[in-house]
């Protein structure tokens, strides 16, 4: 048994990709025995992963899900930033111009909307639970745009690490919502063309949610979301820190 660990550990990437493979298969396999293709087999592998990243953390006190295990430890590096990053940036090959050209003015009011909104809301739910400041504020309803501009809002305009802390996990449990959320309510918005993936990219938001949500939901959709998301979250970046912080403090008189 020593022996299978340390070959594990020592092939952490490889065991990572052989283990979210077989994941996906027993998903698509899921998908088309109990669900007769209704649910996309990408969605099924989604809820499998949070729940078998719940029940490594729990398990074993950590704070990493299944890459706690040492066995499984390849999972950190296959599920972070860099590799993520990677094949985020990497959907832009297959983009069609035309499709973009296309969705021009929508796609750009979208992205408008969408960090507004997302703004509005995080702020007035951190105002509801006592932060009333304008630092706070800003900084939670950044992250309720996402997990990127919340702390980079947070640090530019002086929050505390507990505020910063708060608007990460804004912005987590939003990326998790559409992730999981996106191939269920596809059907009932149109997401079914680059134009409403766009859209959709736009208002949303979040990269990774957007992403991983569009590919339960139809693969050929996700350069279109993702771009928009990427545009989201540098215009967050942008206008977090500056003109909306600006903003809150001239309303709340600070």
């Amino acid at each position: 048994m020593d022996r299978f660990v340390s070959v594990f550990e020592n092939n952490g990437l490889l065991v990572a990709f052989a283990l979210v493979g077989t994941l996906i298969l027993v998903s698509e396999w899921l998908s088309r025995k109990l669900t007769r293709g209704r649910l996309q087999g990408s969605a099924i592998a989604i809820l499998l992963g949070l729940v078998l990243a719940y029940w490594g953390g729990s398990t074993t006190g950590g704070h990493a899900g299944l890459a706690d295990f040492a066995a499984l430890s390849g999972l950190s590096l296959m599920g972070g930033a860099m590799l993520r990053d990677f094949a985020i940036v990497s959907t832009a090959y297959g983009v069609d111009l035309r499709q973009i050209k296309r969705a021009g003015p929508t796609a750009m009011l979208s992205v408008i909307l969408g960090v507004l909104v997302s703004f509005a809301a995080g702020s007035v739910v951190a105002a509801a639970f006592g932060y009333t400041d304008a630092v706070s504020m800003t900084t939670i309803g950044a992250g309720a745009a996402t997990y990127i501009v919340g702390p980079v809002t947070g640090t530019a305009v002086g929050a505390s690490s507990d505020v910063i802390a708060l608007s990460v996990a804004a912005g987590l449990v939003k990326s998790v919502v559409v992730m999981v959320g996106t191939p269920l309510i596809a059907p009932l918005i149109g997401l079914n063309n680059p134009k409403s993936a766009m859209a959709f990219g736009g208002l949303m938001g979040t990269t990774s949610g957007v992403a991983g949500g569009l590919a339960a939901t139809d693969k050929r959709l996700v350069p279109y979301g993702a771009m928009t998301a990427t545009f989201y979250t540098g215009l967050g970046c942008l206008l977090g820190p500056s003109l909306l912080y600006v903003t809150l403090r001239a309303i709340l008189g600070q």
